[in-house]
């Protein structure tokens, strides 16, 4: 029974010594030990007292060594951070200037652009590297030219834009300089212009060709006329032409004054020209043809009776095709 009690109280002592370490209870473990027995009514009483007060001194003990060992000082102190800030806030901003070859290029040319970085102190060139930089859709980006280091506080960049932007130059930074930009500077690129080919057109209507068909028209007038005749010493009209074209430019022709009119491309009225066909219409029936001259005249083989000549143009009926 006794030993059993005892066991019991030690479990109950302990138990009370975590709740008062728990809850920080030291004081309250201190007085109970300081107070004294009295007012107790009974020996009995005083005797667990004093047990209790000896199960709970080492108790006090052990928190007071735990409070000497916590870490009631200020955290570490900030003052590498404050240096570190310190030595960023010393560095100076350096001076980024700019330097354009030209302002406006052509597509497919070239700007070149020099950067000089300096010492705001005293105006001394600086060491570190650069980059060229352009605006594209909103976003400046590193142009395609790798970094350079300045040489002697400068370095030059050459950029082929194919539209027209804004540039400008980055400079890194160094130990002693903060990074800095120059202004922007607007590139403008002119696009190229594609020259459309042109083509020699050798046609009737050139002087040397309108002067061979005009040559061979010649050599035979005073030629009489014959129905159905196409030369080479008699000739009808279409004959006339038909022959003409082949032997002067190679170009051949049928022999019916209708079907001629449709060879070649029609031309204004105004705008016919020496060596032009010139079809007389009956509607939109062609029935006789002859090779313009010039002035208001042609040549022609007109009808029976009559001869191969120059003749003057007769009516308004009539169309211009050119033979090219």
């Amino acid at each position: 029974m006794h030993e059993h009690s005892s066991s019991r109280r030690r479990r109950s002592i302990a138990g009370s010594g975590s709740i008062a370490l728990s809850l920080g209870l030291c004081l309250c473990a201190g007085q109970l030990v300081g107070t004294p027995a009295a007012g107790a009514a009974t020996a009995p009483v005083a005797a667990p007292a004093a047990a209790s007060a000896v199960q709970v001194a080492p108790l006090v003990q052990t928190v007071s060594a735990l409070q000497a060992k916590l870490p009631l000082t200020a955290p570490a102190s900030a003052a590498p951070i404050k240096a570190a800030v310190a030595v960023v806030k010393s560095k100076a901003t350096p001076k980024v200037q700019t330097k354009y070859s030209t302002r406006t290029l052509k597509s497919g040319g070239k700007v070149k652009v020099t950067a000089k970085v300096l010492n705001p102190a005293n105006g001394k060139a600086i060491s570190g590297t650069v980059r060229l930089q352009a605006l594209r859709n909103g976003k400046w980006i590193n142009w395609g030219i790798p970094s350079k280091r300045l040489a002697s506080g400068s370095a030059t960049f050459s950029a082929a834009p194919k539209i027209s932007g804004y540039f400008r130059v980055y400079y890194t930074g160094n130990g002693s300089f903060k990074p800095a930009l120059s202004g922007k500077t607007r590139v403008a690129v002119t696009p190229a212009v594609k020259k459309k080919p042109t083509f020699k057109t050798v046609a009737f209507t050139s002087s040397t060709v309108g002067s061979k068909i005009l040559a061979e028209a010649k050599r035979h007038v005073g030629a009489p006329y014959v129905f159905a005749a196409s030369g080479p010493s008699r000739f009808d009209c279409s004959g006339y032409t038909m022959y003409v074209y082949r032997k002067a430019v190679g170009v051949k022709l049928p022999h019916k004054a209708n079907s001629q009119q449709k060879y070649g491309k029609a031309v204004a009225k105004s705008a016919k020209k020496v060596g032009d066909l010139i079809v007389y219409r009956t509607g939109t029936y062609g029935y006789h043809v002859g090779i313009y001259a010039g002035g208001g005249y042609m040549y022609d083989s007109p009808h029976t009776g009559s001869t191969v000549g120059k003749h003057k143009l007769y009516g308004t009926n009539y169309v211009v095709r050119r033979l090219a």
